[in-house]
């Protein structure tokens, strides 16, 4: 039973001292601001970790999961950087956008028609001789291999010997039950989807394509309308010049390049006497809008393609050399000459944007993981709060670095 000084008192009632008095308020004080309160708990700063880490989640999910809907609008849009200054050429030879647009397109897909008539050749012959290339390639690679090939036999031999002993215990034991492998989809497949799938992507992108290139400034015209303050409107306009003028000039310099070390390649194939030159330079002129990966992947298929070709191993291994030598030379020349420090992104960076866009997006998403991380890091550089990541992205400043090493 409880006592008579309990009696009466609850938990739900909040211990109030009924003899406490209220102080009046220090007339020096300073007023509070309270429209200046609002203001700083509507900006970004106040928002907390927990909060931002479930934005972050939240945004990865939705790329994860839309990327049917989003893949085509993001390529169209950086198609139309691509082709702006085109359609601002036409604009000066009083060429109205909408058929100026038309016109670019136009060409655009017959060029790219032409070239895969013309490709379509050796194509068809490579995937005919496929098996027995790849055959070959493996033949001659098993020379120079054969030492791990006698380490992975003894250790197949080891486990095959494990393998029977349990077998032998357990032969008394129930049957194991009929294992039912059911072959996946083909790498090609996997990557890019049916050919239904692909051709729809196409349409829709050359559609969006034409829409944003007649549109011109429609868009951003109307982003600028709804933005309540005139700052706001200032950093809109900015972010979205200095990105269009960046990812242009970025996707037309790397174009050039890649169509020139391409053409390079090609020229270098033919010298050597490799079939097909032209094929080797376009799959060099794709693959190298994926850095790092790209160039590794051309890697095995000229070696594959070489030990096909040639009888001695030597002379085949001559092949991706000489394409690690004209990628090494584009690489450390030729780009950081042309590009200078326009999109100057840090290595670890740039190769973890790279991971994230292809684990979210595949192999279509490796194809402009570079232009989406340069649009990320323009949008941390006039952002305020987002300053210190887009420093991060950055490269590392020379400048800085000797300040840094003078003062310690």
């Amino acid at each position: 039973m409880a006592s008579d000084s309990n009696k009466g008192e609850s938990v739900l009632e909040p211990d109030v001292d009924p003899t406490a008095r209220a102080r009046a308020a220090d007339s020096t004080a300073e007023t509070p601001d309270l429209d200046k309160t609002s203001e700083g708990l509507g900006t970004l700063r106040s928002l907390s970790i927990g909060i931002w880490t479930l934005a972050v989640l939240a945004l990865t999910y939705t790329i994860y999961l839309a990327r049917e809907f989003l893949l085509p609008i993001v390529y169209a849009v950086l198609l139309s950087f691509l082709l702006s200054p085109a359609l601002r050429l036409l604009s000066r030879l009083r060429i109205p956008p909408p058929l100026g647009a038309g016109i670019i397109i136009l060409t655009l897909l017959a060029s790219l028609g032409l070239s895969g008539y013309e490709l379509s050749g050796p194509v068809e012959r490579l995937a005919v001789d496929a098996p027995h290339a790849l055959s070959s390639a493996e033949a001659k690679l098993g020379k120079l291999l054969r030492p791990l090939q006698r380490a992975s036999k003894t250790a197949e031999q080891v486990e095959n010997a494990a393998s029977a002993t349990a077998t032998g215990a357990a032969a008394s034991g129930p049957a194991k039950p009929t294992q039912v492998v059911v072959a996946g989809p083909s790498i090609i497949t996997r990557a890019f989807g049916t050919t239904q799938r692909v051709v729809g992507v196409v349409l829709e992108v050359t559609i969006l394509l034409y829409f944003l290139l007649a549109a011109g400034d429609f868009f951003l015209q109307k982003l600028i309308k709804v933005l309540p303050s005139g700052s706001e409107k200032r950093l809109a306009v900015q972010i979205a010049r200095e990105t269009e003028s960046s990812i242009s000039m970025y996707l037309l310099t790397t174009s050039l390049v890649n169509v020139v070390e391409g053409l390079v390649v090609a020229g270098v194939m033919w010298a050597w006497g490799m079939p097909s030159p032209f094929l080797w330079g376009a799959l060099v002129a794709v693959f190298e809008f994926v850095p790092y990966l790209g160039a590794v992947a051309v890697v095995g298929l000229l070696t594959i393609g070489a030990l096909t070709t040639y009888d001695s191993v030597g002379h085949a291994l001559l092949i991706p050399a000489s394409y690690l030598l004209i990628n090494l030379i584009q690489g450390n020349f030729v780009s950081p000459i042309l590009l200078g420090h326009r999109l100057a992104l840090n290595p670890v960076a740039l190769f973890v944007g790279l991971t994230f866009w292809f684990w979210v997006w595949g192999i279509p998403g490796a194809f402009i993981a570079v232009p989406l991380v340069a649009t990320l890091k323009i949008f941390c550089d006039n952002i305020e709060i987002l300053a210190s990541f887009g420093e991060f992205l950055g490269q590392r400043d020379d400048r800085e670095r000797r300040a840094t090493v003078r003062a310690d």
